[in-house]
């Protein structure tokens, strides 16, 4: 499974998230809305310059750990293994809530082993890392223990 890291995983765009959330207008017309209205060249520029070829980033998960992949042909930038962590924490800063993003954060106890800033609706993808270290894990576990050379 892949999952691409959106407009919120910048802090210009968490800023402009909180800009477009401001509800205070007349009638249909919001603050919010004049705002995303006037920033659409700003979005743009963002938006394009976070899929550049040296730029763009994506978060993978396989069947053995999850790995943050940079450029066109990917070059693992970090990972973490599926076994070196026990809890995945959703963390949604002021801002992301607009763009529904948020940051995943691997923890084996209370140590940080993995961040992945702005993930697009990250909770789908939460349950399915959770889903594939539960299997993983109860797999490695299964398995007989090698004993001496094979």
């Amino acid at each position: 499974m892949t999952v691409w890291p959106s407009v919120a995983s910048t802090s210009l765009g968490q800023w402009l998230g909180r800009l477009y959330r401001i509800r205070s207008g007349w009638g249909p017309i919001s603050v919010g809305r004049l705002a995303l209205l006037v920033t659409i060249p700003l979005g743009l520029m963002m938006y394009f310059s976070i899929r550049m070829p040296w730029a763009i980033r994506r978060y993978r998960l396989t069947n053995r750990r999850v790995i943050v992949e940079r450029g066109i042909n990917p070059k693992v930038e970090q990972y973490v293994d599926l076994d070196r962590f026990d809890a995945i924490d959703l963390i949604v800063k002021p801002g992301q809530e607009w763009y529904a993003a948020g940051d995943l954060v691997f923890r084996r106890g209370p140590i940080e082993t993995l961040r992945l800033p702005g993930v697009s609706r990250p909770e789908p993808f939460r349950q399915t890392c959770l889903k594939v270290r539960q299997s993983y894990v109860s797999v490695a576990a299964a398995q007989p223990a090698v004993i001496g050379a094979a």
